[in-house]
């Protein structure tokens, strides 16, 4: 086991909302395939202005974005446009190459959750982008209710986002399976123990008094694991993993039971071990630095020569630039704008401006690194 402390990492901006970055990390590259997990929140969207990620490339990797308090919106060069919420999974494979923004909604008042990243093996690298939204449905667990004595224990929740999960509460047992595409052996899940909220600026962590609750969870022997813990905290094997941090398990655990201490938020994530060295700049996954290199010039060659069109006030749908889409299974071929076009948002926006893209910074002198588990 391995306990993995995050590192603030500033997005940018006059006023940067800051995220706490678990992978990579010195200690750890990846997960199975998990290779990049960004952890926020809860943020007063008054005070960070919130998620204002203009549109950008990815290659070589899924995104995953799950959330637990506020909105974002999400488009992407297929012509996608999606909120990500509470309680849904919204999967981005970028393949060869896609674009996409996101900015928290205007409602939004309160931003909170996690943005995770899937390397794709090598002979998936180049395949098409796609997008996909999954509404996982939430195993419960019977606990204290409305009117039921204080003393009675907390209810727990789980969400399978990803792959299959076993969960044993008091001797209940749930199972929780998702068919979202996946291109390596993975597993995600979120469970929550009573309610842990989300409001800025209040300890995460649990007081010394606060009760327990024993979960057992069923495992892939042969997959690594992680243990995220957003609110409360946890004890694995005696070692205690508080608000923030994770742990790494090894694989060749089948069962495991585990302590929720106080309200507690965990993101479960696993995978088999990846097996390939990858390497990670800015946005790309690449598995050398010529192809970083490639992927960073077909960007900024296109970022310079977008030329935003926009909708009429009042109108639907999405404004797209100049370079056209690649449709979902659509190959892409010499010529075709690698990303696809950029997809700005309409008027009601327009505190928000949406105009430019963000180009790919200078790469660093030195060439960069393949780096394996």
């Amino acid at each position: 086991m391995k306990l993995i402390e995050p590192r603030p990492v500033p997005l940018g901006g006059l006023r940067a909302m800051t995220v706490r970055r678990l992978l990579p990390s010195r200690d750890r590259r990846m997960v199975g395939a998990w290779c990049f997990i960004d952890h926020y929140g809860p943020d007063d969207v008054a005070v960070t202005g919130g998620m204002r990620v203009a549109p950008h490339p990815h290659t070589g990797l899924q995104t995953a974005s799950w959330i637990f308090t506020g909105t974002i919106e999400h488009r992407d060069s297929l012509g996608t446009v999606a909120d990500v919420r509470p309680g849904e999974l919204n999967l981005m494979t970028a393949g060869y190459g896609i674009n996409h923004s996101e900015y928290s909604t205007p409602d939004t008042t309160v931003l909170h959750g996690i943005q995770l990243w899937i390397a794709l093996p090598h002979q998936d690298m180049n395949t098409a982008p796609a997008f996909e939204n999954f509404v996982p449905e939430a195993l419960t667990f019977d606990g204290q209710g409305s009117g039921q004595d204080a003393s009675a224990p907390a209810p727990v929740q789980a969400c399978v986002f990803l792959g299959s999960l076993g969960v044993a509460v008091d001797g209940q047992i749930r199972t929780g399976s998702s068919p979202v595409t996946t291109f390596s052996p993975l597993l995600g899940a979120e469970i929550l123990v009573g309610a842990p909220g989300s409001v800025p600026g209040v300890d995460k962590n649990p007081a010394d008094d606060a009760p327990r609750r024993t979960i057992t969870l069923t495992l892939n022997p042969e997959y690594e694991h992680g243990f995220v813990v957003d609110t409360g905290a946890l004890l694995i094997r005696g070692q205690q993993v508080a608000a923030d941090e994770m742990l790494f398990i090894e694989p060749g655990t089948t069962e495991l039971t585990i302590e929720a201490i106080g309200d507690t938020r965990l993101i479960l994530l696993g995978g088999a071990p990846f097996g390939e060295e990858i390497a990670i700049w800015w946005n790309f996954i690449g598995r050398s630095h010529e192809g970083i290199v490639e992927a960073r010039a077909a960007w900024n060659a296109q970022a310079e020569s977008f030329e935003a069109v926009t909708a009429p006030a009042g109108a639907s749908g999405t404004e797209i630039v100049t370079g056209g889409l690649l449709a979902a299974g659509q190959d892409a071929s010499p010529g075709y704008p690698r990303f696809g076009g950029v997809v700005l948002l309409p008027g009601e926006y327009e505190e928000q401006p949406r105009t430019s893209v963000i180009p790919a910074p200078e790469l660093p002198n030195a060439r960069l690194k393949l780096r394996g588990d």
